[in-house]
């Protein structure tokens, strides 16, 4: 009998290896490396055919460039316009669809609402592993939401999953979760790295060969990336990560891969007892000041896929009582606020180094841009010349390690998104100024950081 090959893959970036070895050579971390039993090869394939039993002509298969179809492809809604928006415009006929998050977070509240809703016009199957039929049926009750025409099926077995969605046909297929499921022919437990693979290879090839839209539910680890191999991002259209704590109100939904749309496309929830309710102007909530305005408190405008949006940043300078200060930053990356801070040092005469410094991003949010950069020294200096700026104040712009002050995309955008929620003041980059500001707002053009605290 011969043996069954096997592999070992990184659950970290995917490498794989011919033998086990403690440390990745592709990512360098160590003990990531996990075996997989690599398919043999079914009788009457060979490589030449490409496909059991197939020994017709290949070319049949080849369709040049110019005569693919350009038509769009019609997108489905999920009943969520914050959902479609990250989703870039709806559900794709064929797409498979990752949603992943921490518990609690509400995946399977936000795909319970978005099926129920969805089997009043369309075939939706529901296929839960981790939760009875009882449990389900008892969440949808508590939402007040719709049961009729949502056909449940409560199974982990990925070959059982494909013969029932072969004889039901649904248009949109969902499974909660892809770490519950397991094929019979491969011999580790649910929730490996090889299940989790050759699970969602299978159900993705199922998704792809019959236009069905694959959702699958995915869980989080510790350090906040998805559980499982790396390889399961790369076979999936879409990545979605819903982001938001126990103890928060809101949740946001952000597009890390997106075949179809905007990558970081951003969609904010509020999480109430009828379940996830969409919020249609997420910068009204980041925006939630006191009405006196204490030091160094300041709006930024941050662009979040296709659209901005209006957060605060608030920053605290204590005298260290630490042979070496603290630098902690919630909501933008720690490097780049010690980076800031030897720029202000440096071009801006304002020394920290004996200071400790606390940065956060309020509500919660993660900016990843770099327009967050002058903001966040403005709002240093505030705190450390314990002086309250203006509050109709706005500002945003990339700051380099000469000092000067360098245009971020979409400033024309970032400047009408502030005016239309009544900002009086915005000091911005000289090439990302207007050459007529918004009625009733006075746009400051800066080239350098002296200028920008000139301007204050």
């Amino acid at each position: 009998m011969a043996k069954a090959k096997s592999a070992f893959v990184c659950t970290e970036c995917g490498a794989e290896y011919r033998k086990w070895q403690g440390q990745c050579s592709s990512c360098q971390e160590w003990n990531t490396l996990s075996e997989i039993r690599l398919a043999s090869a079914r009788p009457g394939g060979s490589a030449t055919t490409g496909r059991a039993g197939y020994a017709g002509d290949l070319s049949r298969d080849i369709v040049d460039l110019s005569n693919v179809d350009l038509s769009e492809v019609p997108r489905l809604t999920s009943t969520f316009a914050e959902f479609d928006r990250v989703l870039g415009g709806g559900l794709v006929p064929g797409s498979a669809v990752l949603l992943g998050g921490n518990p609690g977070a509400g995946k399977s509240t936000l795909l319970l609402q978005t099926a129920c809703k969805l089997a009043q016009q369309r075939q939706i199957l529901y296929v839960t592993g981790e939760e009875s039929l009882s449990q389900v049926a008892m969440r949808a009750h508590r939402l007040q939401l719709p049961t009729n025409g949502l056909k449940m099926l409560a199974e982990t077995s990925v070959e059982t999953i494909l013969a029932v969605a072969e004889r039901e046909k649904p248009e949109i297929l969902v499974i909660d979760s892809i770490q519950t499921m397991h094929l019979e022919d491969i011999s580790s437990a649910p929730g490996g790295v090889a299940q989790v693979r050759e699970s969602a290879a299978a159900l993705t090839r199922f998704a792809k060969q019959t236009n069905t839209v694959l959702l699958l539910v995915g869980h989080v680890t510790k350090d906040g990336t998805l559980a499982g191999p790396k390889v399961l991002e790369h076979m999936i259209d879409a990545s979605l990560l819903l982001e938001g704590g126990a103890d928060s109100r809101f949740r946001t939904l952000r597009g890390q891969k997106n075949r179809f749309g905007a990558v970081n496309e951003l969609g904010v929830f509020a999480m109430l007892e009828q379940g996830l309710k969409e919020v249609k102007n997420p910068s009204a909530i980041f925006l939630s000041r006191q009405e006196e305005q204490a030091p160094g408190s300041l709006v930024m405008v941050v662009w979040e896929g296709t659209r901005p949006i209006l957060v605060e940043v608030q920053a605290l300078v204590d005298e260290s009582a630490l042979g070496n200060p603290r630098r902690v930053a919630v909501g933008v990356d720690q490097n780049r606020l010690a980076m800031l801070l030897a720029v202000l040092n440096r071009h801006g005469g304002l020394f920290t180094g004996d200071q400790d410094v606390f940065l956060n991003v309020v509500g919660g949010v993660k900016v990843l841009e770099t327009s967050a950069d002058l903001a966040v020294l403005l709002a240093v200096v505030s705190s450390l010349q314990n002086r309250a700026l203006p509050k109709e104040l706005v500002v945003f712009g990339e700051v380099g390690l000469s000092g000067e002050i360098r245009p971020v995309p979409s400033g024309q955008e970032r400047i009408a998104e502030a005016a239309k929620h009544g900002f009086l003041r915005a000091i911005v980059p000289r090439a990302n100024a207007p050459k007529q500001s918004p009625r009733g707002m006075e746009v400051i053009p800066v080239d350098k950081l002296s200028d920008a605290l000139e301007a204050l």
